[in-house]
């Protein structure tokens, strides 16, 4: 593969970011943007920084799915929020399933002994991890 993926767990408030190796084996935590979706604050400054650095050659939106599998509004408002960041960065969008990343984060927080108000610090860009890493195990070669 030789190229990086971005993957995003966007949300209202907040854009979690993981970045994959070179070789799109493993996902890592990079940061967590603020954004304000509903004033139109969707935090492109800065993810344009971050795909100047990484250089992706594609980006991975987490997609909110009802447990029955049906789409609502929030992963509507992802979908147009891929659209936004495809048209301005010229790069490729997919998107993964997250159902339930935010809870396996949350979990996986709490295991490691982190206090629930530096959990909230976290758990986006953990998110985005567990996102962009089940698009990775699933699209292995």
């Amino acid at each position: 593969m030789f190229a990086r993926i971005l993957g995003l767990d966007v949300g209202t408030k907040t854009v979690g970011v993981a970045v994959s190796d070179l070789l799109g084996i493993t996902a890592q935590p990079i940061e967590t943007i603020k954004v304000d979706t509903e004033n139109g604050a969707l935090g492109f400054e800065r993810l344009g920084e971050l795909i100047q650095e990484y250089q992706p050659s594609k980006i991975i939106l987490g997609l909110p799915k009802h447990m029955n599998g049906d789409e609502g509004i929030r992963a509507e408002a992802s979908r147009d929020y891929g659209t936004r960041v495809a048209e301005n960065f010229g790069v490729a969008v997919d998107y993964q399933d997250e159902r339930l990343t935010t809870a396996q984060a949350e979990k996986v927080l709490i295991a490691g002994g982190v206090h629930r108000k530096d959990r909230k610090k976290s758990i986006d860009k953990l998110a985005a991890v567990l996102i962009l890493q089940n698009y990775l195990d699933s699209h292995k070669f």
